[in-house]
């Protein structure tokens, strides 16, 4: 139970079973009737409360007085959204302060079969029969049965008059299990707001805190990823997607005629093990789950895709690997054997994937052998009907751009589509950082689960890969690796290319150079870090997403590269720059932003983007009493 449906910031779903289930949401129409329903609440969102992840307790607030639109800028609570689970029943409080009708109306998620039967409308008793489970919802008696704002679709509504100048309450009881639901939940009616008020402060007692002088950044995270949590109806599992509003539409060959419907659920490769990550701070049951849902997107030769949903994909193409890093982590603050041994196939299939045979090459295989580079398998490119119209004739190259996760960095402007190997024109810095940081994380989980043979073929490809990437790619006078094109080495310089600090590439020696570069205020530090790309390149003023903003999972990536090479003060000051950031944002807007303008640290992109609070994780696992040190390099120092 929860609010579990992408749309539904307002509201709850029971789920029974594999695609059975029924719906609550909040609906308002305001004195001009305008009604609000449904996707119109995200734009509406004044602060994203607490949210326990047993559900016993969650608040959303809302500001009614403004437009659900791109352009919104909620400030007040008009309307506050509190919700209960205890065991096997629910109460829902709903606390509204402009005039207007406010609503409780019961529908079926996803088109789902079941439907509430209304008792007597004098009753006020709303029942349903979910896989053979009875439920039951009952209503505050000030409540009245009113038209559902869609007639005909099955829906049911209770409306109460919220008069100008008051406050009015609207109260529902949900039951089920064992006796008579319905007695059950009238009987508990009357004291919801006792039942709510403690919920509340049990919940503020025992919930995760920050450690002293950390401001509120255990909250910032636990409480933005719970309200990302969604359901996946045909399974039961809960998973993360890149944001509530991150849900692709259904495939036209499986939507049909009329508007395009939303596809049951959107998974993001990487966003979702970097979530996972943010998850652990409060629940590891969860953290696990999501990261667990990630590999099952997995295709069958695989591949853990850019993005899967329940209809569609891009088998033709995957995103960074980064889910044994994710993986590994989380292991070792929620040590689960079971989840990671149920992790481990699928991580190693993906790893192998990115260098498996295709047309007698590597399929990643960048401009030297042993390299990489992003790409896109054309023959699995899926057809025009089953791709969102925004991927209907995109190019090799816009595919494979996609696939490095940094859609748009400038870096990629340079590089030639390779027609006939289906990959970018280079040997890609970061694909490579990726690949040797995946190798050693799998070499590591490999080694707990007692899988010699492969730790030992895993290091070798990590030893070949950091050899390589040495001899190749390292320039001695830019202090970096940089990107080979067959031209040569490109001068074009992202955050990504200190990525191979993050994977133990470079000696002591050159870890020092490229610290260096990182400090140099003309080019990436600064009271704004770290931006995509260098501060003297011509895109950097573009500051329109990887085009010079700043990110969350660059900046934390980077940030364990620091640590792992011991630079323990630089590191600090990129934590905190990027938390301090991020925690102004938020108190300022309410919102969890995507990326950040690199020149004025303001907010920018998606509102609501699940893996924002990497800036504030990034700062919390600096505090003594969490995770250990990332191991630092035991290579000597060649040079």
């Amino acid at each position: 139970m929860g609010a579990l449906e992408a749309r539904r910031w307002a509201g709850v779903v029971f789920a029974s079973g594999p695609d059975r289930g029924i719906g609550l949401r909040v609906g308002f129409t305001d004195a001009d009737g305008r009604h609000r329903d449904l996707d119109d609440w995200h734009w509406m969102v004044s602060r994203v409360g607490p949210h326990a992840p047993d559900g016993s307790y969650a608040r959303m607030e809302f500001d009614l007085s403004v437009e659900p639109s791109q352009s919104s800028r909620p400030a007040a609570s008009t309307l506050i959204l509190e919700w209960s689970r205890r065991n096997d029943t629910m109460a829902l409080l709903v606390t509204a302060k402009a005039p207007g009708r406010l609503m409780v109306i019961g529908d079926a998620p996803w088109g789902w079969r079941d439907r509430w039967q209304e008792e007597t409308a004098a009753d006020g008793l709303w029942r349903a029969s979910v896989g053979g489970l009875e439920i039951a919802a009952a209503f505050s008696p000030e409540t009245r049965p009113c038209r559902p704002p869609r007639p005909g679709c099955g829906e049911l509504a209770r409306c109460l008059a919220v008069e100008p100048g008051t406050t009015s309450r609207l109260a529902a009881v949900a039951a089920w299990g064992a006796g008579d639901p319905a007695t059950r939940a009238t009987g508990l009616l009357v004291d919801v707001d006792t039942w709510i008020d403690n919920a509340r402060a049990d919940w503020d007692r025992r919930r995760p805190r920050s450690p002293d002088d950390c401001g509120d950044l255990v909250e910032s995270i636990a409480d933005n990823l719970m309200w990302t949590g969604l359901l996946q109806p045909e399974s039961g599992r809960l998973y993360t997607p890149a944001g509530r509003r991150w849900i692709f539409p259904r495939p036209r060959a499986a939507s049909g005629a009329g508007p395009p419907e939303l596809d049951d659920w959107t998974i993001f490769g990487w966003d979702t093990f970097f979530n996972a990550l943010l998850l652990a701070t409060v629940s590891g049951e969860l953290a696990w789950s999501a990261l667990l849902a990630g590999l099952d997107t997995r295709y069958p030769n695989g591949n853990v895709p850019n993005w899967r949903s329940r209809r569609g994909g891009t088998l033709d193409r995957s995103q960074p690997p980064v889910g044994s890093f994710a993986a590994l982590r989380l292991y070792r603050t929620h040590p689960d054997r079971p989840a990671l041994a149920a992790a481990y196939p699928g991580l190693l299939a993906w790893c192998d994937w990115w260098v498996a045979d295709k047309d007698g090459r590597p399929r990643r295989e960048g401009l030297t052998p042993g390299l990489l580079s992003w790409g896109s398998d054309t023959a699995l490119v899926p057809p025009r009907e089953q791709v969102p119209e925004w991927e209907v004739g995109a190019s090799g190259h816009q595919r494979a751009a996609w696939e490095s996760g940094q859609d748009d960095l400038p870096l990629w402007d340079d590089v030639e589509w390779d027609r006939e190997r289906q990959v970018l024109a280079m040997s890609a810095v970061d694909l490579c950082s990726y690949r040797a940081l995946d190798l050693t994380c799998l070499s590591r989980i490999a080694r707990i689960l007692g899988d010699g043979p492969t730790a030992r073929r895993l290091d070798a490809m990590y030893r070949r890969l950091a050899e390589t990437m040495n001899r190749t790619l390292w320039d001695e006078a830019a202090g970096l690796y940089l990107d080979e094109l067959p031209c040569g080495r490109s001068q074009r310089v992202a955050a990504s290319h200190f990525l191979p600090l993050t994977a133990g590439i470079p000696s002591p020696r050159r870890a020092r150079r490229m610290v260096d570069v990182l400090r140099d205020p003309a080019r990436f530090w600064g009271d704004w870090v770290l931006p995509t790309i260098s501060r003297d390149d011509p895109a950097f003023a573009d500051q329109q997403y990887w085009r010079g903003s700043i990110w969350p999972p660059m900046n934390y990536l980077v940030l364990q590269g620091l640590r792992r090479y011991g630079f323990d003060d630089l590191a600090s000051d990129l934590a905190w720059k990027g938390a301090r950031m991020f925690l102004a944002d938020r108190r300022r807007t309410g919102f969890c932003r995507e990326n950040f303008d690199a020149r004025t640290g303001r907010g920018c992109g998606q509102r609501f983007q699940s893996w924002g609070p990497l800036f504030a994780l990034g700062a919390l696992e600096l505090t003594p009493a969490l995770r250990p040190r990332p191991p630092r390099p035991r290579r000597p120092d060649p040079r």
